[in-house]
């Protein structure tokens, strides 16, 4: 009898940690389809790279998202229907080169801030300003 209450007991607990250790461990292979941002990028690190990109365009998820086709409400991330999300794939590459080469930016130093950024030249519209003349 005491030989059962502690085995019942050693499996619980042992059950407990397994349960703790599932629950710690993060999710494997959560995001699909990200091209340019790091494959085992944080859900916080994505979520700041969102928001940025949303309040330099002064958009929505929606922008570049296209919706779920078999969820109302919701939105397909991974995937590509919409030609803006590929749009923003480049914008973040170039200003990522403009700033490696004309800045000596090194992107995997969070403390130091990107020179050019979306905001650069959206400043919170859509689609940037031209600062090209006119053609006549």
């Amino acid at each position: 009898m005491l030989f059962n209450k502690k085995m019942t007991v050693i499996g619980a607990l042992a059950l407990l940690v397994l349960a703790g250790i599932a629950a710690a461990s993060p999710p494997k292979g959560i995001y699909k389809n990200l091209k340019v941002l790091p494959k085992n990028i944080s859900a916080e690190d994505l979520d700041k790279v969102m928001d940025s990109w949303k309040a330099s365009l002064g958009v929505r998820c929606s922008f570049c998202h296209a919706p779920s086709k078999t969820e109302a409400r919701k939105m397909d991330y991974a995937s590509d229907e919409k030609p803006e999300k590929d749009i923003a794939r480049k914008m973040y590459l170039m200003t990522g080169k403009i700033n490696k080469k004309y800045f000596d930016y090194n992107a995997k130093d969070t403390a130091v801030k990107a020179p050019v950024t979306c905001m650069t030249c959206h400043h919170g519209k859509e689609h940037p300003e031209s600062t090209l003349p006119a053609k006549k």
